[in-house]
């Protein structure tokens, strides 16, 4: 298949393709830059308090465990949450949460709340809960989860993503992609 391609008086094939490949590397870099101040200024913002739409859109979220048993986000209100937004579609989701459930599990010596926001359909997480239990609640966040977490500052709307909001609504931490230990280790001592 042969392309065509406008070329300017004098300029040949080759140096069109250049000319084209200088502005498609020069885009990516001002991507790639934009990308990384963004990152940079995300790191340095420290504590932020969740806008109030956001606070308010988390602490009315009255969903359902995948049992179908009522469960309101304003029951933690007050406390330090360290919420998790996940899917049972998503390897990463998945692999973290072993690893949060222990966390989960040392509760008293950290003193944060782990909650699951699963976005994902009830008979999934149901059977996946069933297979691989954890220490910290589940509740069902389909309708609406993934606006959740954009108002939360997920823009892109990647999973898993997790924030850890403190006793005054201050959003502390956030973190698009798998969490590790370390991280939340660091998160438990910069309370």
């Amino acid at each position: 298949m042969n392309e065509q391609r406008d070329l300017h008086p004098g300029q040949t094939e080759s140096q069109a393709f250049s000319a084209s490949r200088r502005l498609w590397l020069t885009g990516a870099v001002a991507v790639a830059a934009a990308a990384a101040g963004a990152a940079v200024a995300w790191k340095r913002g420290g504590p932020q308090a969740v806008g109030s739409g956001a606070e308010q859109q988390l602490w009315e979220q009255h969903l359902e465990t995948p049992d179908g048993k009522p469960f309101a986000m304003s029951d933690w209100r007050g406390k330090w949450v360290l919420v998790n937004f996940w899917a049972t579609w998503c390897p990463p989701c998945v692999k973290e949460m072993p690893m949060l459930s222990e966390f989960a599990g040392r509760s008293a010596q950290h003193g944060i709340q782990v909650i699951g926001l699963a976005v994902d359909k009830a008979e999934a997480v149901g059977r996946f809960l069933a297979r691989q239990p954890v220490q910290y609640p589940v509740a069902l966040a389909m309708q609406g989860g993934l606006g959740l977490t954009r108002a939360l500052g997920n823009l892109q709307g990647g999973l898993p993503f997790t924030v850890l909001i403190d006793p005054k609504g201050n959003l502390r931490q956030r973190k698009i992609g798998e969490l590790s230990s370390e991280d939340l280790a660091d998160w438990s001592m910069k309370r």
